[in-house]
């Protein structure tokens, strides 16, 4: 939704509110604070209760974001049981303590706070001035009134201030840092012996009947899924947006009333010189420093641009002599907007101070605003007004498409020439797709269609299925056109397969004891003579390098005295054995690795703690869980 701009803060955050936030139009916080909703109530946290309005809420939004992230892998079913309804629950539970603990702290978002983030929001700007017709244009589009979306920012501000002041605690010492990457860091030389399986394939033999035995204990292995192939058509919005017309009076009149979201803003270019303030130590040298230049640039104003370039700290404008580019209002931090905007063309300024440093500015040309012609925007309105027609053509066409491949289910005919559809046709369909194989079927990988292609009325009667909206504004009917049902492949077919299977199998075995073997009478002191290959350096960071059994082998081997040996299963059924024959860590590190190893075990460190005061809220406050409300629901 377009209001997910306002997460955009520290990462650390974002983790958190990803784990308690769950993505829906919010009741708002004073309704959070007191009771609220009316029926059956699912749980309460103290006085405070979570009504089935409310988990249905939250219960759709859940789906919708599983479905954004997971597309055509979605599956609803996978969400209707009891564990994937409670964990819902939990997160509004959780979500309902961090309030009612924000509440009680009394945390919260201002107006001044919550119109500085609205402004701010791409999606509601207009040639980067807020816009308030696009902001009414976006709630009406998310069927959301100004005071719930409000409500909704409000809480999210809420959340962020608790939320931050928790996880700033995730601290990492310097000394646990190189602890960490010293142990991430060390370096073990190896040499390798393999024990192939394919060596001991001729010392194996396959009892004949072994093969029969493991295709009658095995029979599902050889089974032939039901399979149907099947013809369908699909009505979409796009459909009908390709017939759409919109006349010229159309175009223009939708412009004259709205000739607001046309307007291009006053731009102006500036060019600046910023000295950086490090802390509340360096502000006065910033500034002595800052006055130095200016008195510079007052005696020769003609070399802002050369002295920007010896002096100016902003990596990203000095080498171009300061110059920023146009910009509008609301790009900027406010002092520095607010000095350019009040200046005059080529005037200078004295010292600006924001947030980070103190800035010398130059206004170097204005580019006024301008009401945008129509023949600029005609394209823009005429793709508007084509979407808004398609859209009401489309509700209408829907129920008649859907009545349709229902009154008249013998044949998807009708309703393709009615709306002038492509009938479409399929390859061979599986029941229960694995997912990788469910997103490549396209439209048809909806579990609804299959589950309605596989159903008996289709398969016996061959009739339409229902029309099933398989995306927003899209729908898809089909029909069987043919139909294998499940079988077993005869053993005579799978014979080979099976003996070499278990011909493979054996082989592996004879492998790893060999290798077994081979691994104790080293570790006993026998002779090495071997011929060890592929010597190699192994870390821990560079986990590539070898399997996981194997690396885990190798770094859990006692290198106390050296060579060390260790063996570990790898693919392919080969066993393989390792010599380690020198340990070894890096002169030095990395600092930008450090610094990222100390972040990412910092985050791990503050997660804890949030986790730990989620449980401490849960203890302050009494939890109730209607658990038979909830197991009755049903989705």
């Amino acid at each position: 939704m377009f209001f997910d701009a306002v997460r955009s803060n520290k990462r650390v955050v974002q983790i958190f509110l990803a784990l308690i936030t769950l993505p829906f139009a919010f009741w708002g916080v004073d309704s959070y604070v007191r009771n609220s909703g009316a029926g059956t109530d699912l749980a309460s946290v103290g006085d405070s209760k979570i009504t089935m309005p409310q988990f249905d809420q939250a219960w759709r939004a859940q789906q919708d974001r599983m479905r954004q992230v997971l597309g055509t892998n979605f599956r609803p079913e996978s969400m209707n049981n009891p564990e994937a309804k409670l964990a819902v629950l939990n997160a509004l539970i959780d979500q309902r303590l961090l309030l009612l603990d924000a509440a009680k702290d009394r945390l919260g978002a201002g107006d001044d706070r919550l119109r500085e983030v609205i402004s701010k929001i791409p999606a509601l700007q207009d040639n980067g001035q807020f816009s308030m017709a696009r902001y009414q244009a976006a709630l009406a589009a998310q069927g959301m009134s100004q005071p719930q979306f409000e409500a909704q920012m409000r809480q999210d501000l809420t959340l962020q201030q608790l939320v931050s002041a928790i996880g700033d605690t995730g601290i990492v010492s310097k000394t646990v840092t190189a602890v960490m990457l010293q142990i991430q860091s060390e370096v073990r030389q190896v040499a390798e012996l393999r024990f192939a399986a394919e060596q001991f394939a001729d010392q194996v033999k396959i009892d004949p009947v072994a093969a029969q035995k493991y295709y009658e204990e095995n029979t599902k292995r050889f089974e032939i899924p039901e399979q149907t192939k099947a013809e369908y058509v699909v009505l979409s919005l796009d459909t009908l947006l390709d017939k759409a017309k919109v006349s010229d009076t159309e175009v223009a009149a939708w412009y004259e009333s709205h000739k607001d979201r046309y307007q291009q803003a006053e731009e102006r270019r500036a060019s600046h010189i910023l000295i950086l303030t490090n802390g509340d130590g360096d502000k006065e040298k910033a500034k002595a420093r800052a006055e130095e230049v200016l008195k510079e640039i007052q005696k020769s104003p003609a070399r802002f641009a050369e002295l920007a370039k010896q002096f100016s700290q902003d990596p990203g404008s000095a080498e171009k002599g300061g110059d920023l580019g146009f910009f509008a209002r609301g790009t900027m931090v406010k002092a520095f907007e607010d000095a350019v905007f009040k200046a005059r063309e080529n005037e200078i300024s004295g010292l600006v101070q924001s947030e980070f440093g103190y800035h010398i500015i130059k206004l170097t040309e204005i580019k006024a605003g301008k009401q945008r012609p129509l023949a600029e925007v005609r394209a823009e309105i005429e793709d508007e007004l084509k979407r808004q027609a398609a859209s009401r053509q489309f509700a209408e066409a829907a129920e008649v498409f859907s009545n349709m491949v229902y009154e008249q289910p013998d044949s998807l005919q009708p309703a393709a020439e009615r709306f002038k559809l492509k009938i479409q046709q399929s390859g061979w369909l599986l029941r229960n797709p694995a997912p990788e194989a469910l997103a490549a079927l396209g439209q048809l990988g909806n579990p609804k269609v299959l589950a309605s292609l596989f159903s008996d009325d289709s398969l016996k009667n061959k009739r339409n299925t229902e029309a099933v909206e398989i995306a927003p504004n899209t729908l898809l009917a089909a029909r069987v056109i043919e139909h294998r049902p499940a079988s077993t492949r005869p053993f005579d077919t799978v014979k080979a397969g099976i003996e070499a299977a278990l011909k493979a199998q054996e082989a592996a075995v004879l492998a790893r004891k060999a290798g077994e073997a081979r691994l104790r009478e080293l570790q006993q002191g026998s002779e090495d003579n071997a011929v060890w290959v592929l010597a190699r350096n192994v870390s821990r960071a560079d986990s590539g390098q070898v399997q996981g059994a194997a690396l885990k082998a190798i770094f859990n081997a006692d290198v106390q005295k050296l060579p060390a040996y260790v063996g570990a299963e790898v693919d392919g059924g080969n066993y393989m054995l390792y010599k380690i024959v020198k340990v070894s860590h890096p002169e030095s590190v990395d600092d930008g690795r450090r610094k990222a190893l100390q972040r990412e075990y910092g985050t791990t460190l503050a997660q804890q703690d949030f986790a730990a005061y989620l449980a401490g809220l849960r203890q302050r406050y009494k939890i109730n869980i209607n658990k038979s409300a909830l197991e009755s629901k049903e989705r």
